[in-house]
């Protein structure tokens, strides 16, 4: 594979251009984006594009503050676990979009004054910015993904996830093959989307990077031009997760609350 990040200008909150800013900076950059490459943009500039931001009050104090950022979380979360119950009251642990994601993905780094929220209906987004990229650079066969970082149970840092994706089928199957010594395979398939968004935002970084565009190229056996918008194959009920008996043993809050 060949992977390299796409510098660009600063995605100004509380809205700005995305399409501009992909044309800007790949003009910028001299980038010709080749047939059959993933293209993986973060979730903040598209939230950022889609004018998903909300200004924080800075005439309130820091506990004034924490208390509209928890009732912001809750109402974008699925569900959600209060912060008491976290240690060091941290986060608010939140189920958002089928995903397992500290404060509902809502985000205040390089947001210059304001929480950045995860953008909405993330597989319509993801296919208009196929469809627009498409358009504009006259290529057949790519994806895109959008990432973000977030955070592993009982590991340290971040890494990536996609939160969405169009273009290509997200996983590779290996059920009914044969291991390197005759064994047959019954469950394994590989998230695809996962670890192209995680070798991404790797790259982009956390800090002043200004690269949350990442283009990767020569990615082996990806089968091109799955709807994702139809149906997500990484989706799993959460009865049906192998995990499910952790999250079933939790007490967690519905969110979507009113305010």
């Amino acid at each position: 594979m060949k992977v390299f990040t796409v510098k660009t200008r600063a995605m100004l909150p509380p809205k700005d251009n995305l399409l501009s800013l992909i044309k800007e900076s790949f003009l910028a950059n001299k980038i010709k984006i080749k047939e059959e490459s993933i293209i993986v943009i973060t979730s903040k500039i598209v939230a950022i594009a889609q004018g998903r931001c909300v200004k924080i009050d800075q005439t309130l104090n820091k506990e004034e503050q924490r208390i509209v950022k928890d009732k912001l979380i809750k109402k974008e979360a699925d569900f959600y676990i209060d912060r008491k119950y976290v240690p060091k009251q941290l986060v608010t642990l939140t189920i958002k979009n089928n995903i397992l994601i500290p404060t509902s993905g809502i985000d205040e780094s390089n947001a210059n004054g304001f929480y950045i929220l995860w953008p909405d209906n993330l597989f319509l987004e993801a296919k208009k910015i196929y469809q627009s990229i498409k358009k504009e650079f006259k290529i057949k066969k790519f994806g895109i993904i959008i990432s973000d970082s977030h955070t592993t149970p009982l590991r340290a840092g971040v890494s990536g996830i996609g939160l969405s994706y169009y273009g290509f089928y997200p996983l590779r199957d290996y059920r009914g093959s044969k291991d390197i010594f005759g064994r047959k395979l019954k469950m394994t398939q590989t998230n695809i989307v996962d670890s192209l968004a995680d070798i991404a935002v790797f790259e982009m970084g956390e800090g002043k990077e200004q690269t949350p565009i990442v283009i990767i190229e020569n990615v082996k056996n990806i089968k091109f031009g799955f709807d994702s918008t139809k149906k997500d194959p990484l989706k799993i009920v959460r009865e049906e997760d192998i995990y499910y008996p952790l999250i079933k043993n939790i007490k967690w809050s519905k969110g979507k609350i009113k305010n």
